[in-house]
């Protein structure tokens, strides 16, 4: 006989109707047709053919549902409610919801076929999450691209009839400039209408407009960190060089995946993809570039350049480039150094002359957030053998002593942004981003309300207290209960099972089981931590020096601001050091970013970094697997 589901278990206790038979169930649909999703509480409809997810079917339309996966199935975070309509319940819907929840709608959308009219309830996503907007940086001569040049010129006259280009050129005999066509459009008639009092416009060496009297004290630029999870974009007044505004968001990418490699294989499995990632990309610069505009009272006419620190992917897509080269061995970019283009070419809509320029790429998974990085922290000049870790889903490292720098990526997976822990989160309020255990526990919340999941920094927070106080031992295992009774009685009583998987509570909230960590999550830590410490490992012993010798550790990105040095250190992510020698270093990328646009002098040095830097392959070394399974143990 074989063993109940936990579909009949639920059943069997009253939370679900009994199974349908074949007499009361409703026919099934023939695939003709259409059928209709609302969505609330965006009070949208949309219609689609049926047997669609629901998934699919607000992803299509615009609608933000909350995945990391990509709609596999895997990560259970497009919890929907379904308010009208009948939905049964899946396979995996019992392990993501409760029996209330599932008596009251919930499903997760990518598993949820919609075979009749439906009307959804979608929670709101959390469009800014907890991020880092600024960063370790460098202090820079100002010296942008962008300049302006207030010139008084000579009426034209029958004596002097040169053209109006020529006179304007006359008169900034020190730059040799050439026009481009909205400059030559707006000439004439500015020139007349400002009596011939104008500011010219330059970028590098193209001439790309003329305003009226004297505008030198309005040019601005918008520095962005274009993340796989969140995009930051920082509004800079170009000639102080300080900033005017700062705003973030999540990446409107979300719904295709969580990371690089899921949204790779969206364009690999589905021709439209791409044009839609791209578009998504774009959407949420535009909307930055307006919110940051919108904020410090600029007009987006004023803004003359942007600067894009971006990993390869995300440059790809947000350029409309196949990315599917760089998620298939040998792992091969399109090019290393994308071209400046035309902002309005990523649907930015500032100055008709505004160009985007991007950073350069070391390789398929360094990519120019990286090189932007090491630019803000002068990787490439100073001499202390300084460790730079970028942590995220794809987790980049580098390892510099200012005469040499050594690159690599290692394979981390979305266990830092929440991604395949039971109950994680990204950053956003009702997260918890800190742990402590003593006679109780004690949570650090995002918004100091009631803790909702657990997010990266909450996750290896709890994972490094767990192993301090022995309730985890060096193998990544729950201890058995009397041993935890032992040694710490008040905790005790937290650890229990779902089903045959043990789990710790962090929070009771009166719901079956609250927020726990489950032993699942902490292998997941486990694998994803493992792969960092082998990367900056194996670059150590490129260098043939000791962990010990490293004066500098340098955690970036938003996730690298948060984490607590104490328990990077106690769980093996960073070498065993003096946590003063770790560092936050914070939004890093947008620095570099800022770099670009206020000095073309560190524009070339972002260039001149590529040929610095060697980058050390892990994938195709033989010794990968037996050190990783060497730091897959916790630091006794």
């Amino acid at each position: 006989m074989t063993d109940p589901s936990p579909l009949d278990e639920y059943r069997r206790e009253g939370l679900l109707p009994p199974r349908a038979t074949a007499a009361d169930s409703p026919a099934p649909h023939d695939g003709t047709g259409r059928v209709d999703l609302l969505f609330e509480p965006a009070g949208r409809t949309v219609r689609v053919p049926p047997g669609v997810t629901v998934f699919d079917g607000a992803s299509w339309n615009g609608i933000a549902i909350d995945s990391t996966c990509g709609g596999h199935g895997t990560c259970r975070k497009c919890k929907v409610q379904i308010l009208s309509g009948d939905v049964p319940v899946g396979r995996l819907d019992p392990r993501a919801f409760s029996g209330d929840e599932l008596r009251d709608g919930w499903r997760l959308a990518c598993l949820a076929q919609a075979t009749q009219n439906l009307r959804v309830h979608v929670p709101p996503l959390v469009t800014r999450p907890k991020a880092a907007t600024v960063g370790v940086g460098r202090q820079v001569i100002l010296r942008p691209a962008v300049q302006k040049r207030y010139v008084e010129l000579v009426d034209p006259s029958l004596a002097d009839q040169r053209t109006d280009l020529d006179r304007l050129l006359a008169a900034m005999d020190d730059l040799e400039l050439h026009p481009d066509l909205h400059a030559l459009r707006r000439l004439p008639a500015v020139l007349r209408a400002a009596d011939y009092k104008v500011t010219a416009v330059v970028v590098d060496d193209v001439l790309i407009d003329v305003e009226p009297g004297d505008t030198t004290e309005r040019l601005f630029g918008i520095a962005f960190d274009l993340g796989t999870t969140t995009v930051v974009a920082t509004l800079l007044d170009l000639g102080t060089g300080t900033p005017a505004a700062v705003q973030s968001r999540l990446n409107k990418q979300q719904p295709f995946g969580g990371d690089v490699i899921t949204r790779i294989s969206a364009t690999m499995m589905d021709p439209t993809a791409l044009a839609r990632l791209a578009e998504a990309a774009q959407e949420t610069l535009a909307e930055l570039a307006a919110e940051v505009c919108a904020e410090a009272g600029v007009d987006p006419a004023e803004v003359y350049e942007v600067a894009v620190a971006g990993n390869a992917t995300m440059t790809a897509l947000v350029l409309g480039i196949d990315p599917e080269p760089l998620g298939v061995a040998p792992f091969v970019m399109s090019c290393t150094a994308p071209p400046v283009v035309l902002a309005r070419e990523i649907g930015l809509e500032l100055h008709p002359g505004s160009r985007a320029v991007f950073f350069p790429a070391l390789g398929a998974y360094v990519g120019g957030d990286i090189v932007a990085g090491m630019l803000a922290t002068g990787m490439d000049r100073d001499k202390r053998l300084r460790l730079f870790i970028d942590v995220g889903t794809n987790c980049e490292i580098v390892l510099g002593d200012g005469d040499r720098i050594l690159a690599t990526a290692a394979p981390a997976g979305p266990a830092f942004e929440g991604g395949a822990i039971r109950c994680g989160m990204r950053a956003g309020e009702g997260a918890i981003e800190t742990v402590k255990l003593g006679e109780d526990v004690v949570l650090g919340v995002i918004g100091d309300g009631e803790a909702r999941g657990l997010c990266g920094s909450g996750l290896v927070d709890a994972v490094a207290e767990l192993v301090r106080v022995g309730l985890v031992d060096a193998s990544g295992r729950y201890v058995a209960d009397e041993v935890a009774k032992e040694i710490a009685p008040t905790l005790a009583d937290r650890l229990g099972f779902i089903g045959q998987e043990r789990i710790f509570v962090l929070q009771r909230d009166g719901s079956e089981h609250g927020v726990y960590l489950s032993q699942r999550d902490i292998r997941e830590l486990q694998f994803a931590k493992a792969a960092i410490a082998t990367g900056w490992r194996l670059l150590l012993e490129e260098f043939t020096v000791d962990p010990r010798d490293v004066q500098q550790v340098l955690l970036a990105g938003s996730f690298g601001t948060y984490l607590s040095p104490a328990a990077a250190i106690r769980i093996g992510l960073v070498p065993r050091l003096p946590v003063l020698r770790i560092v936050s270093a914070g939004n890093v990328a947008g620095e570099g970013a800022k770099m670009a646009l206020l000095s073309h002098r560190e524009r070339a040095g972002a260039q001149t970094l590529l040929e610095e830097v060697r980058y050390v392959e892990l994938s195709d070394r033989a010794d990968f697997n037996d050190k990783f399974v060497d730091q897959l143990a916790f630091p006794q």
